[in-house]
């Protein structure tokens, strides 16, 4: 697979990406979709095993999301500013602390985002805690787990 296809495979992943941060849009299909297409275009061993662990692990993930509430995240106060803090932070924690910081960094942007709004710690932690309640767990879910198919798809095509 040449440069631009791959440069065209990391495009649609990060579009699914921003994707899961946006009501409506669809992130994790677009993820999968774009895994499918670096699949069916490189068909080597790793591209397949890459696939079938997005298949599994994107099927873990709607499970979960459908066990936790809905998305309710307009009502609890959820901006799209906040969207994009929090993904920004998860982005950010997936690299610093390799995988597990994406749980963190979600959450250290939902704060940074309230703090540089509301002015104070308390009213941050109460909004941060609000929505994380409200659906913020639910986008957290998938962010991650669409995260962790970026990144084998990255660390296939690096080191495969």
């Amino acid at each position: 697979m040449g440069v631009w296809d791959l440069l065209l495979v990391g495009l649609v992943l990060l579009l699914g990406l921003c994707g899961v941060l946006v009501p409506g849009l669809p992130g994790s299909w677009l993820v999968w979709a774009a895994v499918l297409w670096w699949a069916l275009k490189d068909p080597q061993p790793v591209a397949w095993w890459v696939l079938v662990g997005a298949t599994v692990a994107l099927f873990v993930s709607q499970v979960v999301r459908w066990a936790l509430p809905p998305r309710r995240l307009r009502a609890g106060g959820a901006t799209p500013r906040m969207g994009v803090f929090a993904g920004v932070g998860a982005l950010a924690g997936f690299f610093l602390i390799p995988v597990l910081g994406a749980i963190p960094g979600f959450m250290g942007g939902v704060y940074l985002c309230e703090r540089l709004r509301l002015g104070g710690h308390r009213e941050a932690m109460t909004a941060l805690r609000t929505a994380m309640r409200s659906g913020g767990s639910s986008v957290l879910a998938e962010l991650f787990t669409c995260l962790l198919i970026a990144g084998a798809w990255l660390g296939a095509v690096i080191w495969g």
